[in-house]
Formats: structure tokens, sequence, C-alpha cells
């Protein structure tokens, strides 16, 4: 018996699309109390008391986020595997003292790419460090900077935060 889904197309999309994140929001997984999704977007985002996510910007051009589809048939398996991409430029104690807590937290992140639009990771199970690295370069030109790369396996694609006056009121849960 062959699994149904829905079909509904997909039309030639003439829009503007731009290749990158510019920013992305990180709190503990444990101080997120309620996601709330409707009409397969985040409508609302409920933090435990005092608890916020926390901004964290990079240079252009040194984020971005690759959704990866795992599917095994004879097993059943089928999960989106991804992984966020992060460089902090600049080697230096306040950045040195964030790689270790994002090392070993369990995390959820908001993520807004270079189009305005924001994608949640760790709806199902925590977003944790899969890899990361410090270096200084070599030459003068080299970038000396963190690497961090954040991991999120989910059951399904990453949900879009609708963000605004019908979404997630983002001064509220940014801190």
């Amino acid at each position: 018996m062959a699994c149904n889904q829905t079909l509904g197309g997909l039309v030639n999309d003439c829009a503007r699309s731009m290749g990158g994140i510019k920013r992305i929001f990180i709190a503990n997984r444990d101080d997120v109390s309620q996601v709330t999704v409707a009409d397969n977007q985040i409508t609302a985002i409920t933090m435990v008391e005092s608890a916020k996510f926390k901004a964290y910007y990079f240079r252009k051009g040194t984020g971005n986020f690759t959704n990866t589809l795992n599917t095994d048939p004879s097993t059943g398996v089928n999960y989106v595997g991804t992984d966020i991409v992060l460089q902090f430029t600049r080697m230096e104690t306040t950045k040195r003292i964030e790689m270790i807590a994002l090392s070993v937290n369990d995390l959820v992140c908001i993520v807004e790419d270079n189009n305005g639009v924001y994608w949640y990771f760790g709806y199902d199970n925590p977003v944790n460090a899969s890899a990361g690295d410090g270096q200084t370069g070599t030459a003068m030109t080299d970038g000396n900077r963190y690497s961090i790369t954040l991991h999120d396996d989910s059951e399904d694609w990453p949900y879009e935060v609708l963000v605004g006056e019908e979404g997630v009121d983002l001064t509220a849960i940014v801190g």
C-alpha cells in the first residue's frame, strides 16, 4: 500500500531570491515553553519567565544553512537534517565563551535569511553543535575567526516563522 499525500503543484516563481542568512536568534531549548503552529507556519512562541532569545550577528556572506532530506524506503526512515554554519570574525575571549556555551547546550534557533524569511529550528529535537573551529589564518588577508556548525534533525522541513502583527513579536522574545 502506498502512502498518499495531496500534491498542490508549484508555479514558476519569478520573485527575486538571495542566498545566505542575515542573523540568527538562539535560545536554550528549555527556555521555550510553547511553539504554536497554524496553517503550517509558526505563529507564536512562548518563553519561560524572563528568558529571551539572544541575537548573533556576523559579517555578510559568512552564514548559511542547508537542509538535507534523509530517506530509506526499506526502513521507513524519513527526516530532514539541517546544518547551520556561522562564522564570527576575530578570535577573542567574549566569542570564545559563546562558542563554549553554543557547544554544550540544547538549543532552538530562529534564522532570518537574506530574503527576510524567518525559519525555526529545534521544533522536534534540540539543535546541537556538531563541529567548530578557531583559526588565525596564515596571511594578513586570511580570516581570524571562530566557526561553528549547529545541527538539527527534524521530522519535517523547517517551519517558517510568521513575524509581525499576525505572528511572532520578536521584540517580546529577543533580548
